[in-house]
């Protein structure tokens, strides 16, 4: 091979890798740069922001990069409120907001983007970008700022809209939109911005049908006083990151403070709501069920059409009144498919105000649909015993009775073919107990005994014990249970600094639900028996007297009861007790309630918004 042939094959060779290399490459896909986590950057916007004397119904703004609007009507919040919304749009690298409505004389208009804009490609928001501009010769540029919290739980409310009113009259509320609105955010942090000098009412809102006034069944909240907004000049710092993870330094500087900033609104929702018939339920043949949509003051009045049931029934209620029950003693009665009646009852009117209607209802009882094609089989009565429940377990509370529920109404019980067995040695010894009856309809009793610690014991219930007012008979039960030891329990202890007789404790569980309820007592509140974990405590100024806690009214301008959590979990140990003393007013209201168990509270059924 002479040399001009071989650098032609070395040429060739080294062609043929670099081939080779690029191909590799590009395989591997391009391995790009540090992940985009800068928000888009505002370039100019038409009009300028703070622009004064502005009259068009239409604001354009542009971006260094392509963007797209999130959910425009729960993040974009616009000033005065608007009730026709305005149209809020993204083309490319633009926003444009078209006004649907007019705009007012002399007004400063606010815009607040929330977390709406974002880049096309990361999602990354300009979070809390504000817009404004006046149609007159001056821009409002104070702030009303706080954060809104539920009445009863103290958690933060996210999407309730705050609003002021420069009227002092106590009816505005009901009757007007807002002046001037701001929206909370996840953490329940509301600002109001670019108000002008004055005095004003606040109130929160659930605003369900966005028209930006209150009315009855949304959820709210209001401050007692008027609140005149300001500001100051104060030092403040800032974070001076080198990157998205790693401080640089702290700024200080000279800045401007409004002011209130620290405003707590504590939303409620009002024991009031529209009062109607639901339906009817007719599971068996001897009883029907009656449900209403909310507590009801007094019981329907029913009026048989084709029945006589003086004296043959029994009435069952809870305590609400919502929900009833009539077990029809009767078998004459019990046995007509159609029960016809009337019921008078009290219904809420589009005013709210209660007025007596009456309904006539066939009570039928609903029946499984036969199959035309199925063969007829020849079927034998099957007599259906007296079904009971009970909650005996193997481990068994110190502190619980043996509760006994009856699907029907008790008529006849043999107290004798009912034994309960302490265990000596190896053998179970009959020891005397209480039968307690829990309800007017004879469907929960209570086995009542001194439980002793570490103890075994055994229910036995012959078969034929109980029988119901249908002549069903009871089947057998036999059940084993250990008494839990005292050490395995835990008790709090818990005393006010300054003794306050309208205070009622609560113990919560680990995800913030009540366990149990007690007033205070001076020389310390116990709440005993406790299985080891974490607790919490709650209390609330019981102002009625009547030991629950009470929502607020409107009306009558009367707040919610005053709701305090303990600052701190309690993790608690078995044989061991925790003894504390509380200042509930040492710490502030809005840093009270412990992290591990805040959650937003609009997230929650019913929860106003």
């Amino acid at each position: 091979m002479n040399i001009k042939t071989k650098i032609q094959v070395a040429f060739l060779t080294l062609g043929v890798m670099l081939l080779v290399h690029a191909c590799a490459n590009r395989a591997q896909g391009p391995t790009g740069g540090p992940k985009d986590t800068t928000p888009p950057q505002v370039l100019k916007s038409m009009p300028e922001n703070g622009a004064l004397n502005f009259k068009k119904k239409q604001i354009t703004i542009d971006f260094d990069e392509m963007i797209s609007i999130e959910k425009a009507a729960d993040n974009v919040i616009i000033s005065p409120p608007q009730i026709k919304p305005p149209d809020v749009k993204s083309y490319g690298k633009r926003v444009t907001v078209n006004f649907s409505e007019d705009l007012r004389d002399s007004t400063t208009y606010s815009i607040n983007f929330g977390s709406g804009i974002v880049d096309l490609n990361e999602k990354n928001a300009l979070k809390d970008y504000l817009f404004a501009f006046s149609t007159g010769n001056e821009i409002d540029t104070l702030k009303i700022s706080g954060t809104v919290i539920n009445a009863e739980d103290l958690n933060p409310m996210s999407g309730i809209i705050v609003g002021i009113y420069p009227d002092t009259s106590d009816s505005v509320f009901t009757k007007e939109p807002f002046l001037r609105i701001g929206r909370t955010d996840e953490k329940g942090h509301f600002s109001i911005d670019n108000v002008k000098k004055g005095r004003y009412k606040v109130f929160a809102l659930g605003d369900t049908n966005r028209d930006y006034f209150f009315q009855t069944g949304e959820g709210l909240a209001f401050c007692d006083s008027l609140v005149t907004p300001t500001f100051r000049r104060e030092a403040m710092q800032d974070s001076v990151w080198k990157d998205s993870i790693h401080l640089d330094s702290i700024r200080t500087y000279i800045g401007t403070r409004f002011l209130p900033d620290n405003i707590a609104l504590r939303f409620f929702k009002e024991n009031k709501k529209r009062q109607y018939f639901v339906k009817y339920e007719r599971k068996e043949p001897y009883s029907f069920s009656l449900f209403f949509n909310t507590t009801a003051a007094d019981l329907p009045v029913v009026k048989p059409l084709n029945f006589n049931w003086d004296g043959k029934f029994l009435l069952q209620k809870n305590s609400t009144k919502d929900s009833i029950t009539y077990w029809l003693t009767d078998s004459t009665v019990w046995k007509i498919d159609t029960l016809q009646m009337t019921i008078g009852y009290l219904k809420s009117d589009s005013l709210m105000k209660l007025v007596p209607v009456t309904d006539t209802l066939n009570v039928f009882m609903r029946k499984g649909r036969i199959n035309p094609k199925a063969k007829a089989k020849k079927t034998v009565t099957k007599v259906e015993p007296y079904k009971f429940t009970n909650n005996v377990v193997s481990t068994f509370e110190v502190y619980n009775p043996i509760i006994i529920n009856f699907e029907a109404p008790l008529a006849g019980i043999d107290l004798s073919k009912i034994k309960l067995g302490q265990k000596v040695d190896t053998v179970f010894k009959t020891i005397p107990f209480k039968w307690r009856q829990l309800d007017s309809t004879k469907t929960a009793y209570a086995i009542d005994n001194k439980w002793i610690p570490e103890m075994n014991y055994e229910l036995k219930i012959d078969s034929a014990t109980f029988t119901s007012i249908y002549h069903k008979i009871s089947n057998a039960f036999s059940g084993q249970f250990k008494i839990r030891s005292l050490d395995e329990y835990s008790s709090v202890k818990i005393a006010l600094t300054e003794f306050n007789p309208k205070v009622v404790f609560q113990i919560l569980d680990s995800k913030d639900m009540l366990l149990g309820t007690k007033p205070a007592v001076e020389k310390g509140t116990v709440f005993e028996y406790l299985k080891p974990g974490d607790y919490y405590i709650r209390m609330f100024i019981d102002a009625n007297g009547n030991g629950k806690w009470d929502t607020g009214e409107l009306a009558t301008q009367r707040q919610p009861e005053e709701v305090f959590y303990y600052p701190k979990k309690l993790t608690l140990m078995a044989n061991w007790e925790f003894d504390e003393k509380w200042d509930y007013k040492e710490v502030p209201l809005l840093k009270q309630k412990p992290v591990e168990i805040q959650k937003d509270a609009s997230k929650k059924k019913d929860s106003g918004n």
